[in-house]
């Protein structure tokens, strides 16, 4: 007898349990050796999952909207029809299947989320001989009798999306460059499958039911692990005031080219950090880590509850054009939970910007495995006396640094906040350079 259990996969280092938000497969369909078959919430994004074996779903263990523990078997699959009945009767006797054993090899699934993190660095969308696909991209494929292996993808880090596949079928050659825009694939892959699952979640709605008890949701449980984590790390705290007229002068010129806000304070903060490496460094057992990258995280909060920080890597180094496009990619692909994991797991600095919102002044919590989170509030106007003894008014923002005191002191942390106040009043337009 040949079955094979398929395991909840762990899709990031934090994760401890998956939610399924849907099966692509039902059971008794066919599944080719490297097709997805489920879609898992981790901790931070929905993901596909693929299968490493031939055959057919016999059973589903785990249905979707329900979570199971990392490395459970949460399906089965038999390799020949005639095995599916075994394999719904080893479910239901809740033994394991004959070919499986202790070891990673059988483990059945993997996030298809780690293959084109990989593939991204050629540019391919294959890994080991394995297509990337976006589930409606292989459906399509299948009615319009395409072959995706002449695909080149133009979804994240090349992943084939059905924009593609309708690009080739109605040209017959390779989709022109038009399609390879990083925004394209994003209203395609993300309402494929997770869409339907989050729809009776919004908070709002079940909150509304006075004295009702809300389950968290798995963006809100990682949150929770981060925080109570952070807890054993002894931090301090320094404010400063920055004036921002100069910076404001400069957004409002830089504005209609698609230039953030959020893009201009990463940018500032990321030059700075060059000066002050000890801010952009994290504590370890072993000593001070310092990162060769300065890469840094943004906090957007979830329209479904949770928080997730989609990261601006080497922001020190990009332009501020493309970095305000990659800006606008991130958080649209975080909100469709369609980050891949070093999208929002490998920051090295972080800014939580609530005076978006009109707040003057807050303190943020440390992140795990970071050494420092800057809490930006909002830039007001302020009376204040000028150089020559009158009064004047002058647009200022609050800023707080909270950092890991066993590795950053006060002066530290005194004098990165003094160099970012500096080159924001005295030379915002070198962030355009």
């Amino acid at each position: 007898m040949s079955i094979h259990e398929v395991f909840m996969p762990a899709l990031s280092s934090t994760m401890t349990e998956g939610k399924i938000v849907s099966w692509v497969k039902s059971p008794g369909d066919k599944v080719e050796k490297g097709e997805t078959v489920v879609v898992v919430e981790s901790d931070k994004a929905d993901m596909d999952v693929e299968t490493f074996y031939e055959g057919f779903l016999a059973h589903i263990i785990v249905e979707a909207g329900e979570t199971a523990p990392v490395g459970s078997a949460i399906a089965f699959i038999a390799e020949t029809e005639v095995e599916i009945e075994s394999a719904k009767s080893l479910a239901n006797s809740g033994g394991v299947a004959a070919t499986t054993t202790s070891s990673p090899e059988p483990v059945a699934a993997t996030a298809s989320a780690a293959t084109p993190a990989l593939a991204s660095q050629n540019g391919s969308n294959h890994k080991e001989g394995r297509l990337v696909a976006s589930p409606r991209a292989r459906k399509l494929a299948k009615e319009l009798k395409v072959d995706l292996t002449t695909l080149q993808g133009s979804g994240p880090h090349g992943r084939i999306v059905a924009e593609d596949v309708e690009a080739l079928s109605n040209k017959g050659k390779q989709p022109a460059p038009a399609p390879v825009a990083p925004p394209a694939p994003v209203p395609t892959s993300a309402p494929v499958a997770p869409p339907a699952p989050r729809t009776p979640a919004p908070a709002p709605v079940v909150a509304a039911v006075p004295g009702q008890i809300v389950p968290l949701t798995t963006f809100q449980n990682a949150v929770v692990r981060n925080m109570v984590a952070t807890i054993s790390v002894p931090v301090f705290r320094v404010g400063y005031t920055i004036t921002t007229d100069g910076l404001d002068k400069l957004y409002k010129q830089i504005k209609s080219k698609g230039v953030t806000m959020t893009a201009l304070l990463a940018k500032a903060v990321a030059v700075t950090l060059q000066k002050h490496p000890l801010l952009n460094a994290s504590y370890s057992d072993q000593g001070i880590v310092y990162h060769s990258d300065i890469n840094i995280s943004v906090a957007v909060a979830m329209d479904d509850g949770g928080l997730i920080t989609p990261v601006l890597q080497n922001a020190d180094a990009v332009d501020i054009y493309s970095l305000s496009r990659t800006w606008k990619s991130l958080v649209e692909r975080a909100r469709a939970k369609q980050l891949q994991p070093q999208e929002y797991n490998s920051g090295t600095f972080t800014l939580s910007n609530l005076g978006m919102f009109g707040v003057d002044k807050f303190d943020a919590i440390l992140p795990p495995g970071q050494g420092s989170i800057l809490a930006i509030g909002a830039s007001r106007p302020q009376v204040v006396a000028t150089p020559d003894g009158l009064f004047g008014v002058r647009q200022q923002m609050q800023v707080n640094i909270t950092s890991d005191h066993r590795i950053i002191y006060g002066a530290h942390a005194a004098a990165f906040l003094q160099d970012l106040a500096k080159l924001i009043e005295t030379n915002p337009q070198s962030l355009t350079m």
